[in-house]
């Protein structure tokens, strides 16, 4: 047991996740770009389809569970991800869940939607991409599902609290396990981010075990500043949890991958799925990890990566994306 499991041993949790998620070389793409490119398959989660929202809710739900919630609120887009396993997690553990997503309710249910559907989702649409309106409609179902007598557990886009953080601090301890298991010396770690949550576990799991390399989240829709400020203050609010301190100079983020904004596909982007498909057979969302991967291999070619460098490659899900 490494030192990141001793340390939340001591923390409630259930067992959602499938794990631990392959870990294994690019080989073609290490020889394309020159550089030693490793994959971390948390697409491969196992519930609800996968993704890396399920490390989170092995936490999220024995947290609800211990304080006796029979109701989950989640707030996101109509495509979220976050929501799709929040929809299995309702049906696991017979719990009821309603979702908030923005965006008008389609003819026909898609993706992600679809399967909030078939899980047994409550869905408020609401018409908006603004986040206060839709926070203030949440918090309108919050009131009128207490005033009923429900016991609500209110979790924000993402599930992006300190105790979902935790989900990642431990998946920074399998990390460790994958890079003793190859004895691999790894530089950078690069992955999707929007939310805060899995990059604040992974800086925090940073900070508890003192690895030296970076972990660069790509901004998909954030500002770098605001980025930077979210991750910084959810992993120091998990590190209080665990009694950790929690350094602003381990928090890097990218904002050169963004494009027009969220869910907007950029060159970039495309031609990022398309490798990876084509030479790894590896599936990627124009959303979240086909800009992550732009920024990969955008690094590999202009040496931010240095030739011979090895770097992981944090796969976090979506690939139901493909399908909307």
């Amino acid at each position: 047991m490494n030192e990141i499991n001793k340390i939340l041993s001591q923390i409630s949790r259930e067992t959602v996740s499938l794990l631990p998620t392959p870990f294994h070389r690019l080989s073609s793409l290490s020889e394309i770009f020159g550089r030693n490119i490793y994959i971390k398959r948390d697409d491969l989660t196992g519930f609800s389809f996968g993704g890396n929202k399920t490390r989170k809710f092995d936490f999220l739900i024995a947290d609800a569970l211990e304080k006796g919630c029979d109701t989950i609120i989640g707030i996101g887009a109509n495509q979220s991800n976050f929501c799709r396993i929040l929809s299995g997690i309702g049906a696991k553990y017979g719990l009821s869940v309603h979702l908030i997503l923005n965006g008008l309710k389609p003819k026909k249910p898609t993706g992600n939607l679809l399967i909030d559907h078939m899980l047994g989702a409550k869905i408020h649409h609401i018409d908006t991409i603004d986040s206060e309106e839709r926070l203030k409609k949440a918090i309108e179902v919050k009131n009128q599902l207490e005033y009923e007598g429900k016991k609500v557990y209110f979790l924000p886009p993402g599930g992006s609290t300190p105790i979902g953080a935790l989900g990642y601090i431990a998946g920074w301890g399998e990390l460790l396990d994958d890079f003793d298991k190859n004895n691999l010396t790894v530089d950078k770690i690069i992955h999707a981010s929007s939310s805060a949550g899995t990059q604040a576990g992974l800086v925090a799991g940073q900070a508890i075990s003192g690895w030296s390399g970076e972990i660069i989240g790509m901004s998909v829709d954030v500002p770098r500043d605001q980025l930077e400020s979210d991750v910084l203050k959810l992993a120091r609010s998990a590190g209080d949890i665990l009694n950790i301190n929690i350094p602003d100079s381990l928090v890097h983020v990218d904002e050169s991958y963004i494009g027009e904004g969220y869910g907007k596909r950029t060159a970039g982007c495309e031609e990022a799925v398309e490798i990876f498909a084509k030479k790894e057979g590896v599936f990627l969302d124009y959303v979240y990890t086909g800009k992550a991967a732009n920024g990969l291999i955008d690094y590999c070619r202009s040496g931010k990566i240095k030739p011979g460098e090895t770097v992981v490659f944090l796969h976090t899900g979506g690939n139901i994306e493909l399908f909307e």
